[in-house]
């Protein structure tokens, strides 16, 4: 399993602001590359605590309306005896102001493992809303599918709340909390939290973070060098968004 990432804010306002005549309108297509230390995905790590490459790209129309693709290298398909190195996550949504500093996003986010041959297939489709106030997000996401290649956990659910914090100087600090629920499988279910500082260089952003579970050892433990995959480490990241 896996931006926390969470996980992805990514489209305009349905209230568009009026552009100055001296000011260019906010190119609607983004693109972004990056690495980290270690791929974690709601506190779990993705590729056996080791680093992975990433990247994705985002349309946010000036309506709401938005999609997007992401990719990272993965470990554990290949661990748990599947047959994919790559994870893909193609979302779309909607996201606008429902009320004055109140915004609400809602979509769908299908995550695939091209040929991952696992029983169960890790092929996973997600249903998410969030509300936004101020510098607090709280997100609801539920599992349409089998979540993850756990047998018969269709409508598990994850819900989080992250807090970004502007300290100033283009530095952020994010403390996050979140419960997984698995369906009809208990001891797989747990709690993740994470403390992330960043910094952004004119789109060049630089992060550090302390992200750790309360995930049982039984369950979420590698079946390849026999690493616990939801142990708190510190995760450092670079991502270029342009």
């Amino acid at each position: 399993m896996k931006l926390s990432p969470s996980l992805i804010a990514l489209a305009l306002s349905a209230v568009v602001l009026p552009a100055f005549a001296d000011e260019p309108a906010p190119d609607p297509l983004s693109f972004n590359v990056g690495a980290v230390s270690e791929y974690r995905y709601r506190g779990i790590s993705q590729t056996r605590l080791k680093p992975a490459l990433q990247g994705g790209v985002d349309y946010a129309a000036p309506n709401g309306f938005y999609v997007g693709a992401w990719a990272s290298t993965i470990k554990w398909i290949k661990d748990a005896g599947g047959d994919s190195k790559v994870e893909v996550d193609l979302y779309g949504g909607y996201k606008t102001e429902v009320s004055k500093g109140l915004t609400l996003d809602v979509g769908l986010l299908q995550y695939v493992y091209s040929g991952n041959k696992l029983n169960p297939s890790a092929n996973t489709l997600e249903i998410y809303g969030a509300l936004s106030f101020g510098p607090v997000t709280a997100k609801y996401s539920h599992s349409t599918t089998n979540l993850f290649g756990f047998a018969d956990s269709k409508g598990s659910g994850y819900f989080d709340v992250t807090a970004t914090f502007d300290l100033g100087d283009g530095m952020t600090l994010a403390p996050h909390v979140g419960h997984q629920t698995v369906h009809r499988n208990s001891a797989a279910s747990y709690t993740d939290y994470s403390l992330t500082l960043a910094k952004d260089f004119s789109g060049l952003v630089v992060s550090a973070a302390v992200i750790g579970t309360d995930a049982k050892k039984s369950v979420y433990t590698s079946a390849v060098g026999d690493k616990f995959l939801g142990k708190t480490s510190v995760v450092v990241g670079l991502k270029k968004t342009f």
